[in-house]
């Protein structure tokens, strides 16, 4: 069956009150944003549902394709529109079941009548369907709980939208609806699903990786590059920060004692996000750290690192088990990319034996041997900035091939 629509379900944005047409908005404007290279999809947002229609049948599919990762929205069904009158919507509904294996199938009729003035009510036009339906396609067996086949009837005022299939989607908030945060994204399987996470509360995120040349390859800096570029499908479109952080970590392995040099490194990649954070007018940081998780994380190391600023830090992973977080990065398509052998500089210059239990007023005091404030502002100021995801360019010679 080919469709030219989809009939979209807003999420948990539906419970929202008067600043409701706020969220509606960011939905249709993330849903513009992931199909701007299909030409002729366009997309209505309506109070309760919102429609996208496209002139050729491939949009559709690839559409279909891409909605599952829109955060705000509950799910969605491709649908065929018709006159709302009896015998057009019968017609309509016979061509579907036409291309669909009814034989020894359980099937219901569902019907929604947003247009009040359609002169059959809900169970008489129930009544109608399955009437004329079960004569043509015999094979079919009624069953009013999770049937097999589920005819949705959805009468409006433009028509009356047709469809069997409901597809799950994302749920959360539209990403950007809810506020601006800077994630920090170190390239493992952690920091990319707290930021997948942060972005389904509705966060518009901006990202931060600290690369430190020649300890850390290009490949590393690649790898963090195409993660961000997975997260920027959700829905918003996302800024990678790249922070040039070798003469900074060279200069904690000479100022500070070996067990305290993960929690000073930890801490000016803190101080750093923190004034990117401003730059960018953000109001949060966001860090895929587990409570216990490796020394770093730890109560009391998470106490040291926090004191370098009154910004908060929003830590999604925080209660989660390591399994629980592969699970989700499975699930969203970052975990692969994760896991590729390439040196972070969170894995390089690693002690042997990290304090677990940082005193904060101890790592004060050693870092006080060398002059980092410099360090730093150079390090802001000289960061490279990309926008995700990069534009691909056309090949002038495609059509040809």
């Amino acid at each position: 069956m080919m469709y030219h629509e989809i009939m979209i379900r807003y999420g948990e944005l539906s419970l929202k009150g008067k600043n409701r047409n706020v969220f509606i908005r960011k939905l249709r404007d993330n849903i513009r944003r992931i199909m701007k290279d299909l030409p002729t999809v366009k997309v209505k947002a309506e109070h309760d549902r919102m429609y996208l229609f496209a002139e050729e049948g491939r949009e559709i599919e690839e559409a279909l394709k891409r909605l599952p990762d829109v955060f705000g929205i509950q799910s969605f069904s491709p649908a065929v529109r018709c006159k709302a009158d009896l015998d057009t919507i019968k017609e309509t509904a016979e061509r579907i079941l036409s291309h669909m294996e009814t034989e020894g199938k359980t099937f219901k009729v569902e019907v929604r009548r947003a247009d009040k003035t359609f002169p059959l009510k809900t169970i008489e036009l129930q009544q109608e369907m399955g009437g004329h339906l079960l004569p043509i396609y015999p094979g079919l067996v009624v069953k009013m709980k999770n049937p097999e086949i589920r005819l949705l009837i959805d009468i409006r005022e433009d028509g009356a939208y047709l469809s069997t299939t409901t597809i799950q989607g994302a749920g959360g908030l539209p990403a950007g609806s809810n506020g601006h945060a800077l994630l920090m994204l170190s390239g493992g399987i952690d920091s990319p699903v707290a930021g997948y996470l942060m972005m389904k509360r509705g966060l518009k995120l901006d990202v931060i990786h600290f690369h430190s040349p020649p300890f850390t390859s290009e490949q590393s800096k690649q790898k963090v590059v195409e993660l961000a570029e997975r997260l920027s499908a959700f829905g918003t479109r996302i800024r990678m920060h790249t922070i040039q952080f070798t003469e900074i970590q060279q200069a904690v392995q000479d100022a500070v004692p070996s067990a305290l040099t993960m929690t000073t490194t930890r801490r000016m990649m803190m101080k750093i996000a923190d004034m990117v954070r401003e730059e960018i007018r953000a109001k949060a940081i966001v860090t895929g750290e587990s409570l216990g998780q490796v020394a770093s994380q730890t109560l009391d190391s998470l106490s040291a690192i926090n004191e370098v600023t009154s910004t908060p830090v929003l830590r999604p992973l925080i209660a989660m088990d390591k399994l629980d977080i592969i699970s989700i990065a499975e699930k969203i398509g970052t975990y692969e990319t994760s896991i590729r052998p390439f040196e972070d500089c969170c894995t390089i210059f690693t002690p042997a034996n990290p304090a677990t239990k940082p005193k904060t007023d101890k790592v004060i005091y050693y870092e006080g041997n060398a002059d980092f404030g410099p360090m730093i502002e150079k390090a802001v100021a000289e960061r490279e900035i990309i926008e995700l995801p990069i534009k691909k360019e056309e090949d002038p010679f495609s059509d040809l091939l």
